[in-house]
Order: structure tokens, then C-alpha cells, then sequence
């Protein structure tokens, strides 16, 4: 009896270690490690905390349609709202105001016409035939993950972010800059990849913004 139960012990060890070793883990990216540095919460914390802000700079969309690009004249955050002022000569769109919240979005194009739907996505994607991760941008633009879904992040020999992958898009930071003291650095160049697409956001300036 002893001998039939040492058998049966090692033929499920063996066939737990075969099932072990089938399993596949993702190769961390060339350069970058996925262990958090120390001051990553204290990061995290400081940087969930600027709810009021507002940056400048350019945004530049490639996908298999089309590409473009606009300037950023003024991107203003309150908490969840924003107000985003775009200028861009694609598509005709001159200077277009983009305005509401992760549900809710109105869109006043050049002419005075005002859009709005439940859907920012789908709305600016009718707009301009861009495809724009709006609900996750707030979140990425200052080098975070939205905390709403899952995600995987990659740190650089600097301990800096060097990569968020979320939402099957993967968004990698190529510069960063000490913008508002005595905020860690803001990123300064972001780029957004998910199969054919690229977004392009290089900004320029980040400044505080007054609460409404």
C-alpha cells in the first residue's frame, strides 16, 4: 500500500512540474525591469493628486486610414473634465473645442456646430477618423496607469516609467522634464502604440491650474 501511494505521489509531483513548465511568461522588453522602485508609490500618490492642470503641445495620430497631426493650444483637466483645444488644418478642422468627461463628450468645431454624445471615442472618431484612447490619456499623460482596468508597468535604469501596457495599447515614454516643482517629472513624449496605430503626444509646457 505504501509503495501504490509513493507512486501516485510522484506521478502527480511529475505532472504538476510538466504543467508548471508549460506555462509562458512574457519577456520583460530589452533595458527595462518590471519591479517598482522605491518611491513608486510615493510617485504614484503625488501625481494621482494633480487633478487641476493644464499642458500645451502637439498630438500627432498615424493609422492605416489616414494620419495627421494638430496642435494642442490648451489642454485643461478639472478632476474628470476636461477642455481640450485643438488646432489642425486635417480633415478641415481648423480650431476644434473638445469638452466633457469620461462619459460625455461636446465637440464645437470651426463653424459653431456643437456635437455631444455618451461615446467620446466613437465621437471623435466620426469627427476627425481618429481613434484616440480618451478615457485612458488623462491617466497616461501624466505617467499612470488608469487604475479602472488591468495593466503592466516597466521601469527604466533611471526608475523612471519606461512603458505602461493597457487596454491592449502599449505606451511608451521617451522623455521626461521637470515641469512644476515640486512635482516629480511629467513626461514630455509619449507615444501610444496598438497594432497599425500610433498617437503621438509631445508636450511642450505644464503649468497648475486654478480650481474652478
Amino acid at each position: 500500500m505504501n509503495t501504490v501511494r509513493s507512486c501516485l505521489a510522484l506521478i502527480v509531483c511529475l505532472v504538476t512540474l510538466s504543467a508548471c513548465t508549460t506555462i509562458q511568461l512574457e519577456p520583460l522588453p530589452e533595458g527595462l525591469t518590471d519591479q517598482p522602485p522605491a518611491d513608486w508609490s510615493a510617485r504614484t500618490e503625488q501625481l494621482t493628486a494633480l487633478q487641476h492642470w493644464q499642458l500645451m503641445g502637439k498630438l500627432a495620430v498615424r493609422q492605416p486610414s489616414d494620419s495627421g497631426s494638430a496642435v494642442i493650444n490648451q489642454w485643461t483637466q478639472h478632476r474628470e473634465r476636461y477642455d481640450l483645444s485643438l488646432s489642425s488644418a486635417f480633415l478641415g478642422l481648423g480650431s476644434t473645442r473638445l469638452t466633457g468627461t469620461p462619459g460625455f463628450m461636446e465637440l464645437t468645431l470651426p463653424d459653431g456646430d456643437v456635437y455631444s454624445s455618451g461615446d467620446p471615442e466613437a465621437l471623435v472618431a466620426a469627427a476627425t477618423g481618429w481613434q484616440l484612447p480618451l478615457s485612458d490619456l488623462t491617466w497616461w499623460v501624466r505617467g499612470l496607469p488608469n487604475p479602472g482596468s488591468n495593466y503592466r508597468l516597466f521601469f527604466d535604469q533611471q526608475q523612471r516609467v519606461a512603458m505602461i501596457r493597457q487596454g491592449g495599447w502599449e505606451i511608451r515614454y521617451d522623455r521626461w522634464r521637470s515641469f512644476i516643482e515640486p512635482l516629480p517629472e511629467l513626461p514630455a513624449r509619449i507615444t501610444a502604440l496598438r497594432g497599425e496605430r500610433r498617437v503621438r503626444l509631445a508636450i511642450t509646457d505644464w503649468q497648475r491650474a486654478e480650481q474652478p
